[in-house]
């Protein structure tokens, strides 16, 4: 294989991959069927199941979203069920899961599913692509996995298995790196069994083709590995250098009243939606009852919360709320934790 030697301030070009033809896809499928785990979304060809397990998937652990996702077939076992919840009941159930645009899309595209399709996944990528906060892995990922459709994918384990087979030393989060990586998926996507093929690829990256130490000498695809030849599997794949996160200050209101708490209703696209401590303008000239810091997107946020009264009159987003029902309501993630420290801490003074 053809070797580049360039300086370290230009990126280094990816040599060409070996020919899909030559791909050793049976090796790779064999081992796939001897070690792949037990998924519950892996037992299904149900569209529908397959589609909540890839948005239940994205940023968050397989072990963490097993339990969310049979609770979440239970209560919403279709498309139509879905389609006709409340969107409180919605978010009340994604509650832990975070990222909860991901529920409302799902919500969404439930009801599209419906009124455009009769309840039932298109099987077409196109159509299943329009559909709300479907993209481009999503869409592959549902019509290969749920009806064998050839398409190829690309998700956080397949672009580091690609990075690698290609000794990709372009950040794979910037544009270049990305149709690099697509381009390859799409010349490797088989024309049948390609279920077993996207499933295999993901694994391999989840279990052999780590993102630290890979375990190069147990990989079904060693000898295609560019990046194994090389040398470099252990540095790649690369990444655009992380933007500094900018520190934002939050300022809240505790207001208690007989075991009732006021809290607000967002409306704005962050957390619509979600209740959390009402939003104060300024940080008030007191102590602060609680700070606790969380991030978000590019930010550290640090969250303080003040004693305050009630205003009077509550405005439209403001509304009490029985302690005892907080576990039902659907709240943003900082401020169900501050809210259980200052009980936590309320009970043991009371005690």
């Amino acid at each position: 294989m053809e070797t580049f030697h360039l300086a370290k301030s230009v990126p280094k070009p990816h040599p060409q991959s070996p020919p899909a033809a030559t791909f050793p896809r049976r090796a790779l499928t064999a081992w796939f069927r001897r070690a792949a785990r037990v998924l519950p979304w892996r037992c299904t060809r149900d569209p529908y199941a397959i589609l909540v397990s890839e948005i239940m998937l994205q940023q968050t652990q397989v072990a963490t979203v097993i339990p969310f996702y049979e609770r979440w077939l239970a209560r919403f076992p279709d498309f139509s069920s879905l389609a006709a919840a409340e969107e409180n009941d919605v978010l009340s159930l994604w509650q832990g899961l975070g990222y909860y645009s991901r529920a409302r899309n799902l919500h969404r595209a439930a009801k599209t599913v419906v009124s455009t399709h009769g309840g039932a996944m298109p099987r077409d990528p196109a159509h299943i692509r329009a559909l709300p906060g479907i993209g481009r892995y999503t869409a592959g990922a549902v019509a290969s996995f749920a009806f064998d459709l050839p398409e190829p994918l690309v998700d956080a384990n397949v672009a580091r298995v690609l990075a690698r087979l290609l000794d990709l030393h372009t950040p794979i989060d910037s544009t270049a790196g990305q149709a690099a990586l697509w381009a390859e998926a799409i010349s490797l996507a088989p024309k049948r069994g390609a279920r077993i093929f996207n499933s295999a690829l993901m694994e391999l990256g989840a279990l052999i083709c780590t993102p630290r130490a890979p375990r190069c000498g147990e990989c079904p695809i060693r000898k295609s590995c560019a990046a194994s030849a090389n040398g470099t599997a252990e540095s790649l794949p690369r990444k655009k250098p992380r933007r500094t996160r900018a520190e934002l200050a939050e300022h809240c209101a505790w207001t208690m009243h007989h075991r009732r708490i006021l809290l607000e209703q967002q409306t704005g696209k962050r957390w619509r939606g979600l209740w959390k401590l009402p939003a104060l303008p300024a940080a008030p000239h007191t102590t602060p009852l609680l700070t606790l810091e969380y991030p978000f997107t590019h930010h550290r946020v640090t969250l303080s919360v003040f004693a305050q009264r009630a205003p009077s009159p509550l405005h439209e987003n403001l509304a009490w709320h029985a302690l005892a029902t907080l576990a039902d309501l659907p709240l943003t993630a900082p401020h169900r934790r501050a809210i259980e420290k200052l009980c936590s801490c309320r009970q043991q003074e009371a005690g």
